[in-house]
């Protein structure tokens, strides 16, 4: 009994989600008085639109492979020929299934995931801070809710990649960084981040702590915009550091 119920909630849940897209105050307003747990059914969804992406991704990817379109780094013809050949193989060896599907999509969705779990922590906090009445359920809820509209950018992601036959290689606003200096790559990994929906997040945030914890505009604002700088600052920091170990593994010959 208790899992057919649970099973139906779920259900409703899930079909909640274009109401929340369309009418998110009224949503929220309807979260106030609840106590329950509500965060699957949107994380549930953006766990599947990302694994899309994965998959687009790494069939062109492996194509490209397959057609010999490899990208090769400015220096190239400044390598010598056993680094060329090292590089080479390097790269045939990361063709495979488990570097283009299973790893993105492990490590992808342990960060979605993690990153969820830290990011409704924090807020959390800063809402008790400030006076919120908010519990650690409301916030999971509140920030499982509003990272909707990460859905639909990997929709649109997956309408791209099929269009242009090619993965998005500079997301958000990256494509303004040149070079690979440890502060280019701080910087890239920091506006990639950053678009439309990066502050669409922003606004179901402040519109959801200000409803459901009850706190006053400014303070719902300041909260939500001190956090989420805290959280981009070192999930870029995380990025680089990552980005800047896989440019020295791949162009070291160690194979």
């Amino acid at each position: 009994m208790n899992d057919i119920q649970t099973t139906n909630k779920l259900r409703d849940h899930f079909k909640g989600i274009p109401r929340f897209l369309l009418h998110p105050r009224q949503e929220f307003e309807s979260q106030v008085n609840q106590r329950k747990a509500t965060w699957l059914a949107p994380l549930l969804v953006i766990s599947i639109t990302f694994l899309f992406t994965i998959l687009a991704g790494g069939f062109f990817r492996a194509r490209a492979a397959a057609m010999g379109e490899i990208s090769l780094p400015n220096d190239w013809q400044w390598w010598s020929s056993d680094m060329q050949a090292n590089y080479m193989q390097a790269i045939q060896a990361t063709q495979g299934p488990v570097f283009l599907y299973i790893i993105p999509a492990v490590t992808g969705l342990a960060g979605l995931w993690l990153g969820w779990g830290i990011l409704s922590g924090l807020l959390h906090l800063g809402s008790t801070l400030l006076g919120g009445r908010g519990t650690i359920t409301s916030a999971l809820n509140i920030t499982g809710w509003s990272s909707l509209p990460f859905a639909i950018r990997d929709i649109l992601r997956v309408v791209f990649i099929i269009i242009a036959k090619h993965p998005v290689n500079n997301a958000g606003l990256s494509g303004f960084v040149t070079g690979t200096e440890s502060g280019a790559l701080y910087l890239a990994n920091l506006l990639n981040s950053i678009d439309i929906f990066f502050f669409w997040q922003i606004l179901l945030l402040i519109l959801g702590f200000q409803i459901v914890d009850l706190l006053p505009r400014n303070k719902a604002i300041a909260g939500v915009v001190l956090v989420v700088i805290i959280v981009l600052l070192a999930k870029a920091g995380i990025g680089a550091l990552g980005s800047g170990l896989g440019g020295m593994i791949i162009s070291q010959p160690i194979f």
